[in-house]
């Protein structure tokens, strides 16, 4: 099975050896009239400085591994697996990793025009075209389009990129719709034991792991830890560890022929009823229909006329 994570794996293994820099441009994945997607792997940690770069279009980037914070006139962030990181064209920002090494992001850029377009007929308010936060947490919202795009992002499907990126700016502009910035004043120590938590959690996602667990390897005590947790990625601890099994049950669902039960098992659910209603409830739709369903847009886009 592919992993999204090999690639950050094998950018820090090059590094190492060659003495390349941490950033990439990004590899382009495809693009259309108004819009264009990036693979973009970053091999930066502790020892690199940020420095600053500018959004050229309208940004949203799906953090697909690793983590880093984002830094914007729109306020800080600690990006994780499954979140959100928004840019306004012209917006100047940084990434910077103190606290781990790597990661990867599914970079879609909108032109202004294009993009007001999607969230108009997405529903959203004129307010939505401009972000005013710099990020949107791995809410369940977001998980199925995330989902897809780490799944074409491993080859597991023939999607469409043109398709996930119109759900995607749509989701977004619903979803940012009348949002307020917060910045949550959190020391920069609690912020590197909550983002080495994150990457202990993704780095194995089936594995065990109980909130006095993980404050224990935190050094904190359990309450400290989920409150600090929570106003960091907008999540608790257990939705975290849950959304992350799902993500990565969703991907192995549309990657390889494996019976549900087992993908249910390896993803670290105890038995397939609550595997069977935790996904339902995040996909809105049972494993074995949402194969389904990517077998079939898989199988559309194969058979779409070429341009």
């Amino acid at each position: 099975m592919v992993k999204i994570a090999d690639a950050v794996d094998r950018a820090i293994a090059q590094r190492a050896l060659y003495g390349t820099t941490g950033t990439a441009p990004g590899r382009l994945l495809a693009e259309g009239e108004g819009w264009t997607v990036h693979d973009v792997v970053c091999a930066s940690g502790p020892a690199d400085r940020p420095y600053e770069e500018q959004h050229s279009l309208v940004s949203i980037a799906i953090v697909a591994a690793g983590t880093f914070q984002y830094r914007s006139t729109t306020g800080h962030a600690l990006m994780t697996p499954g979140s959100l990181m928004l840019g306004n064209i012209g917006e100047c920002f940084e990434c910077g990793h103190e606290h781990g090494t790597g990661d990867r992001c599914i970079a879609f850029r909108y032109a202004p025009g294009y993009f007001a377009q999607l969230a108009s007929e997405a529903g959203a308010s004129a307010t939505a075209r401009k972000f005013a936060v710099p990020r949107l947490p791995a809410l369940r919202e977001s998980t199925p389009v995330v989902a897809d795009a780490c799944a074409a992002l491993t080859g597991a499907r023939d999607l469409s990129w043109d398709e996930i990126g119109v759900r995607l700016a749509a989701h977004v502009a619903r979803q940012i719709d009348g949002v307020s910035p917060t910045r949550p004043g959190i020391s920069s120590r609690m912020v590197e034991r909550v983002t080495r938590s994150v990457r202990a959690i993704d780095a194995d996602p089936a594995r065990r792991l109980t909130l006095r667990q993980l404050a224990a390897e935190a050094e904190v005590s359990p309450y400290h830890f989920l409150r600090t947790f929570e106003q960091l990625t907008a999540v608790t601890p257990h939705q975290y560890v849950r959304r992350a099994r799902l993500r990565a049950a969703a991907v192995r669902l549309l990657q390889e022929p494996a019976q549900v039960i087992d993908v249910a098992f390896d993803s670290g659910f105890g038995d397939l009823s609550n595997f069977n209603r935790a996904f339902r409830g995040e996909f809105g739709m049972s494993p074995r229909a949402y194969r389904q369903a990517g077998r079939r847009r898989s199988i559309t886009r194969s058979h779409a006329p070429k341009a």
